[in-house]
């Protein structure tokens, strides 16, 4: 296995805690809100002692000015509770917000990271997930949970009025506790049903929409509509099922709501008919009632919140415990581009056999090396793991001595020069995409144009250098796209150029330009690796790797090379009689 590379003073050693660090660190704002919750469940009691006071002496005593000052009282007691609750929320929102700035930039981070290494889940998620935890800290679960504990309390109170009221109080209190683990056993198994479902679908979905060009041009919509309608009849079925579980367990529960508040009335009625109460504090038990079981309530309608919240902060906290905040030492000299791999190992997730193994391989600065083999030899991923954009299981990777994963991406990104197969251009102008959307230096950018035959195409497009491409350049050509890729490529002068395919669009003054262009970068010093199987890249070639199963056959001189690869196979001829006919003009 790879030998990971040294811990450095400064880096974190458990990254995972950094959503537990980040709330820790607002710990006192959490017990300012536990004090406020404090101070707003005791005044929760005004509306009882109100209704205790007006029914039990004011109607009896006939005192209007007792009323007026105990109505006083109350309201400034309502304003109070009022001022509390909004304080309460506003220092959840802060934390929340805190948690975003924290949180927001790692996040985002981790996520690209998580694309480089195959992440099967929706690119999005883990902001979404983030979302969710921000938004299940200031929504009424939170509050739920802080009241929640004066339950007892109130029970207490109810039980201090007589004591039949309070073992009711405690049932219906058990009672509801049960419902909340019931719904949770079930919606746990209902929820993950449904959105295993919906992935499906979804997924399906947007595999159709990234492929509409072959699917319109080769009638597949048929085959698909029916592939997609069996996984849309799926996730109906489990949302169905799941939508009655959430009905069922609504109708039951607002049943046991509706028991409670009329049992305890009668309950209460019946002890005042019997002298054991009087028709104040029956009132008041009432009231008293539906605020002790109000957060058990709460908390059984916000539990399937608080399971997506909890379900987002574990993916939160898996997804920044395996990608990390890169440890980088930032005093390394300029790179010269010097590449060194050592018994490189690399497969892919989910695929048992390796795509490369026992790769050995070093490039110097101020050559060009191509890269020749079969489709699936793994030519593609050797550019990608010499990159560090793709994991390896085995090996080292050096450059310029150093392990390449202790460079800081940030600083070593504009010594790296790298066009994938598989272009893909970013919303935004031309400019933008050649200066890596970094500030664009005028200069650089028409440079890197010019350097690959590109700066007067661009000046005739319609706004030249400012012409946006749309997303992923499909304003334009794709040879266009291409040559701009390559532009953003050697923006720059990078000292490490690695090009995948980089003339499979090209015209042929598309290809003397490239050609042009490696030995100018070549023989400015630069470390080229190009894939290819065009002949003109080739003339270019300082040195020829042919790969097969994952491994470097042949290596050497172009000429030594070619000269053992196998002939081509050639197109059996024809008997004379058995020529086919010229076409009609």
């Amino acid at each position: 296995m790879t030998t990971p590379p040294p811990t450095l003073p400064n880096a974190p050693r458990d990254h995972s805690r950094v959503l537990l660090d980040t709330l820790a660190a607002h710990r006192g704002a959490f017990l300012q809100a536990g004090a406020l919750s404090l101070g707003i469940n005791l005044l929760m009691l005004t509306p009882t002692l109100y209704m205790l006071q007006v029914y039990d002496r004011v109607l009896i005593s006939h005192n209007e000015l007792t009323l007026l000052v105990m109505s006083v009282i109350t309201l400034a007691l309502f304003a109070l509770m009022a001022i509390a609750e909004a304080w309460r929320s506003r220092l959840l929102v802060r934390i929340s917000d805190a948690i975003e700035a924290r949180l927001g930039e790692p996040v985002f981070l981790a996520c690209f990271a998580s694309s480089l290494n195959a992440f099967s889940g929706p690119p999005g998620r883990p902001l979404g997930d983030l979302t969710q935890v921000r938004q299940f800290l200031t929504g009424p679960a939170v509050f739920a949970f802080f009241d929640a504990p004066w339950t007892p309390v109130y029970i207490g109170v109810l039980y201090m009025l007589h004591p039949a009221l309070g073992l009711c109080a405690l049932l219906f209190a058990i009672a509801q506790a049960i419902l909340a683990v019931w719904s949770h056993h079930r919606s746990v198994v209902s929820t993950t049903a449904a959105n295993s479902a919906q992935q499906a679908e979804s997924t399906l979905l947007q595999s159709a929409n990234g492929n509409a060009e072959v699917i319109e041009s080769m009638g597949m919509n048929v085959g698909l509509r029916r592939h997609w309608n069996a996984r849309r009849q799926a996730r109906q079925t489990t949302q169905d099922a799941q939508h009655a579980e959430i009905q069922g367990f609504g109708a039951l529960s607002k049943f046991t709501r509706q028991a409670q508040q009329s049992l305890i009335l009668g309950l209460g009625a019946l002890l005042v008919i019997d002298g054991q109460l009087t028709a104040g504090a029956m009132i008041a038990a009432n009231v008293l009632m539906t605020r002790a079981l109000a957060p058990i309530d709460l908390l059984v309608g916000s539990w399937r919140q608080a399971l997506g919240a909890r379900e987002s902060f574990v993916r939160l906290r898996k997804l920044l415990d395996a990608h990390p905040p890169r440890s980088t030492l930032n005093d390394f000299p300029a790179p010269r581009g010097q590449l060194c791999l050592d018994g490189i190992r690399a497969t892919a997730t989910g695929r048992d056999a390796p795509i490369l193994e026992h790769v050995d391989l070093k490039l110097e600065p101020g050559t060009v090396t191509v890269a020749l083999g079969p489709s699936g030899s793994g030519k593609s991923t050797l550019a990608r793991v010499m990159l560090g954009i793709w994991p390896h299981t085995e090996g080292h990777i050096h450059l310029d001595g150093i392990p390449l994963a202790d460079h800081d991406r940030d600083t070593l990104g504009p010594s790296v020069g790298y066009l994938p197969q598989d272009i893909e251009l970013l919303d935004g102008s031309v400019a933008d995409n050649i200066a890596r959307f970094n500030q664009p230096d005028p200069d650089k950018v028409i440079a890197a144009a010019q350097a690959c035959g590109l700066h007067e195409a661009i000046l005739k497009l319609p706004r030249g250098y400012d012409t946006p491409v749309g997303v992923n350049g499909r304003l334009l050509s794709g040879g266009m796209c291409q040559r701009i890729a390559l532009a953003r490529a050697v923006y720059g002068k990078p000292c490490l150029l690695v090009l995948d395919e980089p003339n499979a669009n090209l015209d042929e003054a598309g290809e003397i330009a490239l050609s042009r262009l490696v030995r100018a970068r070549r023989d400015e010093g630069a470390t080229v690796f190009v894939i290819s199987h065009r002949p003109a890249i080739l003339s270019a070639a300082d040195r020829i790797i042919v790969l097969q199963a994952g491994r470097i056959r042949l290596d050497g001189p172009p000429g030594e090379v070619l000269s053992a690869l196998p002939p081509p196979p050639q197109a059996p001829s024809l008997p004379a009689d058995q020529s086919p006919e010229p076409s009609p003009a």
